[in-house]
């Protein structure tokens, strides 16, 4: 990291969710173009990440999914959700979904301190539990496991790159202290 760049990680606002839509989207329609396995597939538009990030500020609006900015020297050039939405006998834990990165800002620790923000949000939220998964030996994997997260399984071919190739997923959690 460069000494004159400032990274800041925060909650965004239920407000502030839905008055950043755009960068929102420009930070999964980038990730989905640089080959992520995130869920979409090619081709994927700005529109296409706007709407599904509107369905997540409607989740965050309604309180069951909370949304994390990281930015860049004030531009947004990250994000991650935690689902706090369970059933009804699960409510010690929480999904982390949707961690990205825009390419532009890779490797400066974003990712990571997105990470160390989700465990924080969990706690104050009352989750003792946290669930993900990510594509098996990428970084996001070797992130969570450098970052204590345990190891579940892999699930061979379980999702698809945007391009179409199968990709195999490892399911992970991890214990938060109270």
């Amino acid at each position: 990291m460069g000494t004159t760049e400032q990274i800041e990680v925060r909650r965004l606002g239920r407000d502030e969710a839905r008055e950043r839509l755009d960068a929102l989207a420009a930070v999964l329609a980038d990730c989905v173009a640089g080959g992520a396995s995130v869920g979409y597939m090619e081709p994927f538009s700005h529109a296409d990440a706007r709407a599904v990030f509107e369905e997540y500020a409607r989740e965050h609006e309604q309180g069951g999914r909370i949304i994390l900015g990281a930015f860049l020297d004030g531009e947004l050039v990250g994000t991650a959700q935690l689902v706090v939405a369970v059933p009804p006998n699960q409510p010690h834990r929480a999904d982390v979904a949707r961690v990205l990165v825009h390419r532009s800002a890779r490797r400066r620790g974003i990712a990571q301190r997105l990470m160390t923000q989700l465990e924080h949000e969990a706690r104050a939220e009352g989750k003792t539990l946290l669930v993900l998964d990510a594509v098996t030996g990428g970084d996001a994997a070797r992130l969570y496991e450098r970052d204590g997260w345990n190891t579940v399984g892999v699930i061979p071919d379980y999702a698809l790159y945007p391009d179409g190739r199968p990709c195999d997923t490892t399911v992970f959690w991890k214990a938060l202290d109270p």
